[in-house]
């Protein structure tokens, strides 16, 4: 379910709040590839299913920023803000991969508004604490803190 904040206030009371987690989303070898050919990134693990399978995850493992770079689109299915005339990412406190993300695997998101201050130019600062987790195993494939700035319009 998404949760819904119109306008700064609205988020500032949002602080400490459990937004639960995302649908599931696959995580395809298309979508791999096109990261890689995006970023250069085009290492053995990601792009090349029949070395990855005699590799140490048996086939093909979605980069690590990839998963990252997901955030912000899991994150629109947690919270819809409205009332704001600019939204930015102020960029991350901590970032960690505890497991890969195997190809064909599913992914969702989980958040939780860890803080939301009023910052200048008529603007709150949001830190989320996010969890990213997979269908196929126990540990997390993403812990990360990130940081958002909204300004009134």
């Amino acid at each position: 379910m998404t949760t819904k904040a119109n306008g700064l206030t609205e988020l500032l009371a949002l602080k400490g709040a459990d937004l639960g987690h995302t649908g599931w989303m696959a995580i395809e070898q298309d979508r791999v590839d096109a990261f890689a050919d995006a970023t250069d990134d085009h290492q053995w693990v990601h792009v090349d299913p029949a070395k990855a399978a005699d590799g140490p995850f048996g086939g093909t493992i979605a980069h690590g920023y990839l998963t990252l770079a997901l955030l912000i689109p899991l994150f629109n299915e947690l919270l819809e803000i409205g009332g704001v005339g600019m939204s930015v990412n102020y960029g991350l406190n901590k970032v960690r991969f505890p497991a890969p993300v195997p190809v064909g695997a599913r992914i969702r998101l989980r958040g939780t508004v860890a803080d939301v201050t009023e910052v200048a130019g008529n603007g709150v600062q949001m830190v989320m604490d996010f969890t990213v987790e997979t269908d196929r195993g126990e540990k997390p494939a993403c812990v990360a803190q990130a940081v958002y700035r909204h300004y009134a319009s």
